[in-house]
């Protein structure tokens, strides 16, 4: 390791016994002054310490001694000159290593070090040693950096302080000890130098944190080899990794200087237990505040249990993002969907939970639930074995007894549903590559303000995202792209889902999705809906369409505004209620949809665009804006813009209350809707009750339950042609269905008026 010989190039200065006109009183260049036939200079052949050596008076200051030889400098490569020297008699003088530098041309380099650290002897007889180290990099202990301009050097020492003391001068060593040096002038240190053993069996926890603790700003090196660890593990430094480590699956790897999902897969050698870990890292580390995937895309062959990669945490508040990267489904057994049969019982008095479930332990948490009475996507929440029941994430509208139930368990990319809560989690800029194999995300049981932005979901098996309970209130979904796997297929042949919601205040912006077979299925209310484009249509013929937003809860305080609303429709219904008639509670409400653009394409004349589906009797309509939209058909007209569904049950249209249905534009569409609609009516011949027949102008086929205003066009005149100024009264709700006015005078009148009436009590 200490080599006198380094590439065939010779380092090493000649001996004092070769002759003292080798050695330079100045600089060491060619020409200068040597030592050779010098009174104040001699070689001794015999020292007790040194053997032979040069004994030397002082007479200047500084006293320089050069050899003349000329010792390369190569790049990456450091030396180490060594001098033994000591005091004889006379004054102590100060001693340091000293050279002169040259590059190309033999040109003398400037602006670089050339004395080594200075020692002042002490004692007569005692031996000190003066070391420097000499090379091109300006590593950390390096003394002469003198750049990657050095060519040679001509090495010695330098006296200074007093004259007139007599030292004496051992041989100088010239030593490459760039391999010794390594670790300090590297930017690293090495697990190993501290005693980790690479073979996936000694615990290495101490040799790590050792490491750590020494790296002192430079970073940490895991080289070559598996490095098991049985405890968790913090680097405050950077580190690298070659080899990669193991640890158990509770234990933590914590890289406070470098948490980026590259420096995970790096340290455990696998893109998927690298990702596991990082994340137990986010929700363990304080400090960490999101996950970079550094844009990389993770190939899964499986589904993640994102709980289980952090057991012991079951639930967690605070705010956290995974960010920018690609999560990609691999084709293979695990994305198959589990299925389960069990006969279960069903009450009113205990709406979110199934009793006397049969196998019940065959029932997956997070299942999707069918059967008769079932509304779209009700989850299994939970499950007590014990108890052999299960818990829903919503009501059964019509299941009241005991039948067969089909329970199906998607799986996910993530799946977060072995958290009982999990709040405020941020999802950013990643894209779920399901490719038909996969689900996207399954959220957990509970929390708060999850939040999707910039993601894409690509081609989801089943769904997009799935919440099984309340995880989704206050939940966030902003310019977001759904990319429907079942693209190819008519729009009633879909069955894929978006995503669906539980709970309340969620806010749907700038999101823009394609052919599922709902984007959306939202109970909860206080719900915002802007700016999205969701897309349904087909290439067919006189097509069939499904509802691409499906709201379930009747006083629902939405808000749907300034969206395209493109080849599908808006369902509102209360199939998520276990007693779905009305018996006191709020009704259809709080309801507002402005400013969107509605448009369908080669549909039959039946489609409609807004519809109302009632699951039990006696409801009625208290609170509804439908104003300034645009309702467009192309290739085909339909018949009107709206529809009352009531092939489970009807509305109470006597009751309706405060709808507005105001401001809209309609382009072929056959029937416009309005509520107030003002109609024209022209009686031709004089008489006392004129019928003012406002059906179909009214929204869901409602009833004219109010006139809010009568103007006559022109003069109205009596049966002798005069005019007259009489003022009708009107008589609302007559004919059949309630949609006509009888506007009654007090004698035979005609004429002409514009009437408006309303469907609604507006009080």
């Amino acid at each position: 390791m200490n080599k006198a010989i380094t590439d065939g190039l010779v380092l090493m200065p000649p001996p004092f016994a070769n002759g003292l006109d080798l050695w330079s009183r100045g600089d060491g260049t060619a020409g200068t002054a040597t030592y050779d036939g010098l009174a104040t200079a001699a070689f001794v052949p015999s020292d007790a310490d040194f053997g032979g050596c040069l004994e030397l008076l002082k007479t200047e200051t500084p006293q320089r001694l050069r050899s003349m030889d000329q010792t390369p400098i190569l790049p990456g490569c450091y030396l180490r000159i060594t001098a033994r020297v000591k005091a004889i008699s006379g004054s102590l003088p100060t001693v340091q290593i000293s050279a002169f530098g040259a590059g190309a041309g033999d040109v003398e380099l400037t602006g670089v070090t050339t004395l080594g650290p200075a020692t002042t002897l002490s004692a007569y007889g005692e031996v000190v040693e003066v070391t420097a180290i000499v090379g091109t990099g300006a590593r950390p202990g390096v003394d002469m950096a003198w750049g990657d301009g050095a060519l040679y050097g001509h090495f010695g020492i330098d006296l200074t302080g007093p004259d007139g003391g007599v030292i004496r001068i051992d041989d100088l060593v010239i030593e490459d000890v760039t391999s010794v040096f390594l670790r300090n002038l590297m930017d690293w240190v090495d697990v190993k130098d501290f005693g980790a053993v690479g073979d996936g069996v000694t615990d290495n926890t101490a040799a790590f944190e050792a490491a750590d603790a020494a790296a002192n700003g430079r970073s940490v090196l895991v080289s070559d080899g598996v490095f098991a660890l049985v405890d968790n593990v913090t680097f405050e430094s950077d580190v690298r990794f070659q080899g990669t480590v193991t640890m158990p699956d509770d234990k933590h790897l914590g890289l406070r200087q470098n948490f980026d999902f590259d420096s995970y897969a790096d340290a455990f050698g696998d893109e998927t237990l690298g990702f596991k870990k990082a994340f137990q890292a986010l929700l363990k580390y304080s400090d960490h505040e999101g996950l970079d995937l550094c844009g990389r895309s993770i190939a899964l062959t499986e589904p993640i249990d994102m709980q289980a990669a952090v057991p012991d945490v079951t639930t967690f508040a605070n705010r956290r993002v995974i960010r920018n990267g690609q999560f990609d489904a691999v084709d293979g057994p695990a994305w198959t969907a589990g299925t389960a049969t069990s006969q279960a019982s069903y009450e009113v008095s205990n709406p979110l939970q199934l009793t006397a479930v049969s196998n019940v332990a065959n029932v997956e948490v997070g299942s999707l639930i069918t059967g008769n009475g079932v509304g779209r996507e009700v989850y299994v929440t939970d499950r007590n074995i014990g108890a052999q029941t299960l818990t829903l994430s919503q009501p059964l509208y019509d299941a009241v007894g005991t039948q067969t139930y089909t329970f199906t368990r998607f799986r996910y990319l993530l799946d977060f549903s072995g958290f009982e809560s999990l709040s405020r989690l941020n999802i950013s800029d990643v894209e779920f590559k399901c490719d038909g194999f996969a689900s996207s995300v399954m959220l957990s049981k509970q929390g708060l303000i999850w939040h999707f932005r910039d993601c894409y979901f690509n081609k989801p098996k089943d769904r997009g995202i799935t919440s099984i309970g309340r995880a989704c209130q206050g939940m966030l979904i902003d310019c977001c792209q759904f990319l429907s796997n079942e693209q190819q297929l008519l729009a009633q042949d879909r069955n894929s889902i978006g995503f669906n919601i539980n709970a309340n205040d969620v806010k749907l912006r700038d999101n823009r999705a394609v052919r599922f077979g709902h984007w959306v299925v939202m109970k909860g209310s206080g719900h915002l809906i802007q700016g999205n484009h969701w897309f349904q249509g087909d290439e067919a013929s006189n097509a069939t369409r499904q509802a691409g937003l499906v709201l379930t809860q009747t006083n629902s305080k939405i808000v749907i505004t300034g969206n395209y609303i493109d080849n599908c429709f808006i369902e509102w219904n209360n199939e998520h209620d276990a007693e779905p008639e009305f018996s006191g509670e709020l009704g259809f409400g709080s309801l507002s949809i402005t400013g969107n653009i509605f448009t369908a394409t080669r549909v039959g004349a039946w489609f409609r665009f807004i519809v109302v589906k009632p699951y039990g009797p006696d409801h009625f309509i208290n609170g509804l804006n439908v104003s300034g939209n645009t309702f467009k058909a192309v290739d085909g007209n339909i018949d009107r813009v709206d529809k009352l569904d009531d092939s489970i049950a009807t509305l109470d249209l006597g009751r309706s209350r405060n709808i507005n249905w105001t401001g809209n534009t309609s382009h072929a569409v056959n029937q416009w809707t309005a509520s107030p609609a003002m109609l024209q009516v022209n009686q031709a011949t004089p008489a006392s009750s004129w019928a003012c027949d406002f059906s179909g102008w009214m929204p869901f086929g409602g009833r004219a339950r109010n006139v809010t205003g009568v103007v006559a066009v022109g003069a109205l005149r009596d049966a002798a042609n005069a005019t007259d100024h009489a003022t009708p009264y009107s008589t609302p709700e007559q004919g059949p269905d309630g949609a006509e006015v009888a506007l009654v005078w007090p004698r035979p009148l005609k004429g002409k008026v514009n009437i408006t009436a309303r469907m609604d009590n507006p009080f």
